[in-house]
């Protein structure tokens, strides 16, 4: 079972960069708006992409997207913990929760 993070923890380890926070939305999604230095991961890639973009399996990694009902944040981290990383959560409120905070996003890919 991967943990959960809250929005105030995440926010925290990305303001000091201790966290590599992932997107698993389809890329128009991530394009529109992400959170600060997050990576497109869409959960229906994780086994592709994953070892390209987080080869440090031991690192911790935050799965995020759009909301406590999407799925795939759930679906992405669980995969990852599957092939073998080991500090994965994920932050099931997602990207509305963020966005609804007045926390800052960026765009683009």
């Amino acid at each position: 079972m991967v943990q959960r993070i809250t929005r105030d923890e995440l926010k925290k380890k990305i303001d000091e960069g201790l966290v590599t926070v992932v997107e698993a939305l389809p890329a128009q999604y991530y394009n529109d708006k992400h959170l600060p230095g997050a990576l497109n991961l869409p959960h229906d890639q994780v086994d592709q992409l994953a070892p390209g973009l987080l080869p440090d399996k031991e690192a911790e990694v935050v799965v995020y997207c759009a909301n406590e009902p999407c799925p795939n944040s759930g679906i992405a981290a669980q995969r990852l913990a599957e092939l073998g990383y080991v500090n994965v959560r994920e932050y099931g409120e997602g990207k509305d929760d963020w966005v609804g905070a007045g926390l800052p996003t960026e765009s683009g890919a």
